[in-house]
C-alpha cells in the first residue's frame, strides 16, 4: 500500500477509529488568541480557490530546526506554489504540502502520498501541544518519515501531542484557514480543493 503522508493508509492515529472518538464533526471552533511573532522566519501563504487571503506562520527553528529548514528551503525554491489542501477535516485540520503529487491542475488522485526530492526527516518531537493554529508535520506510520507535507489545526488535538513534530503556529490569517474548503470524502479528501497559490519566507 502506498504511504499516506499523514498516517499510513490514512487511518492510524488521525483516522476514523481515533478521530471519531473525539467527535470531530461536532467540535465548535474555539476562539484563538493572537499568537505573537517569534524570532524565527515566517512562512507566508497566499491562498486561492473558493477562498482567498494570506496566512502567516511563525516558524519555530528552536523547536524543530531540521523540519523548519526543509520547509523554508522548499518555499524559497517555489516548490509549494500551486499545491492544494488535499485533505481538510472540519473541526480538525487542513493538510497540504505534497509537492510531488499535489499541484493544482494536475492529477490529484495521488495527493497525500508523496513528498519532495529531499530526504525524509528524523522526528523532532517536543512538549508543545497541538492547539488551534498550530502547524505540524505530516508523516506515515514511521515517526521518521516527515518530508514536505504539513497540517494546520482548526481545533485542539491533544491526541497528536508527542507523536507529530510541531513546526510553527499561525500568527495571522486564521480566518483564512477556517474558510479553506472542507473535504467531502471519507477521510477528508477534497473535491476541487483550494491551493497555496504562492508561498514565500519572510526572515
Amino acid at each position: 500500500m502506498l504511504r499516506d503522508r499523514f498516517i499510513a493508509g490514512g487511518i492510524f492515529a488521525l483516522g476514523l477509529a481515533v478521530v471519531g472518538g473525539y467527535g470531530i464533526s461536532q467540535m465548535a471552533t474555539p476562539v484563538m488568541a493572537q499568537a505573537e511573532d517569534g524570532p524565527g522566519p515566517n512562512l507566508v501563504i497566499e491562498v486561492a480557490g473558493s477562498t482567498t487571503g494570506q496566512i502567516v506562520i511563525d516558524m519555530l527553528p528552536d523547536v524543530a530546526p531540521k523540519h523548519v529548514e526543509q520547509i523554508t528551503a522548499l518555499a524559497k525554491e517555489g516548490a509549494y506554489d500551486g499545491v492544494v489542501f488535499h485533505r481538510v477535516i472540519d473541526g480538525f485540520m487542513a493538510q497540504t504540502g505534497d509537492v510531488a503529487n499535489g499541484k493544482a491542475g494536475g492529477n490529484l488522485s495521488m495527493a497525500g502520498m508523496g513528498g519532495s526530492s529531499r530526504p525524509d526527516l528524523p522526528a523532532e518531537f517536543s512538549d508543545l501541544s497541538f492547539e488551534r493554529g498550530v502547524v505540524g508535520m505530516a508523516r506515515s506510520q514511521s515517526p521518521n518519515s516527515a518530508n514536505s507535507q504539513f497540517f494546520i489545526m482548526f481545533a485542539p488535538g491533544d491526541f497528536l501531542n508527542g507523536q507529530y513534530t510541531v513546526v510553527g503556529r499561525v500568527i495571522s490569517g486564521m480566518e483564512v484557514v477556517d474558510a479553506i474548503k472542507k473535504g467531502d470524502g471519507g477521510n477528508g479528501e477534497v473535491s476541487d480543493p483550494d491551493r497555496m497559490e504562492r508561498v514565500t519566507v519572510a526572515e
